[in-house]
């Protein structure tokens, strides 16, 4: 980034270190954590699915946010092998609905905002003020699967959430490359 920190000009992440732990009692059984994984990922990959088309007018924005969803797709087939693997279930393909007592999957997205909101959020707004909110949501989720490894005991919950923040790491870097690289045309 030209400038260092001091040019970004772009959303940050807030709060206090354990923001985003308030959730979680640290004993939580291994597939409930990997259900509500796959959950956040489909709730990030609905929003950019959506993002997307609403873009379909500018070619390079409208790649970039098909790419978004084909690699959160990658994280939730990554969560159900990691599902088969703790529960030993090898008939499931994908995180059933049934595990889900009081919420919708999907309906909150990485960074804790529900779809809605976020979709909401972006009409009207330019592509890149888009992309900096995504790489904002990235960012949490990265922090939060960082925080949850170092927090739970049980080394098979550590494993999963170790294996999702290298994936978060490596979808914001490429994020940001491409937002350094790429000047999307005003879509106003």
């Amino acid at each position: 980034m030209d400038g260092g920190i001091r040019a970004w000009k772009g959303l940050v992440a807030g709060g206090p270190p354990e923001a985003g732990m308030a959730y979680f009692s640290g004993k939580e059984r291994a597939e409930d954590l990997i259900a509500l994984a796959w959950s956040l990922e489909e709730g990030s990959r609905r929003f950019y699915n959506a993002v997307s088309q609403s873009l379909s007018e500018n070619r390079p924005a409208s790649d970039l946010f098909n790419g978004l969803v084909r690699a959160e797709e990658h994280h939730e087939a990554a969560l159900v092998g990691l599902y088969r693997e703790v529960t030993g279930d090898t008939a499931i393909s994908a995180i059933p609905s049934l595990l889900f007592s009081d919420a919708v999957p999907g309906e909150i997205m990485e960074g804790g905002i529900s779809v809605v909101q976020a979709l909401s959020w972006t009409r009207g707004r330019e592509i890149n003020d888009i992309l900096d909110m995504s790489i904002a949501l990235e960012s949490h989720a990265y922090d939060l699967y960082i925080k949850m490894e170092r927090a739970l005991p049980d080394e098979r919950a550590k494993r999963i959430f170790q294996i999702l923040a290298g994936e978060e790491k490596v979808h914001l870097e490429r994020m940001v490359v491409l937002l350094e690289k790429q000047h999307f045309p005003s879509t106003k």
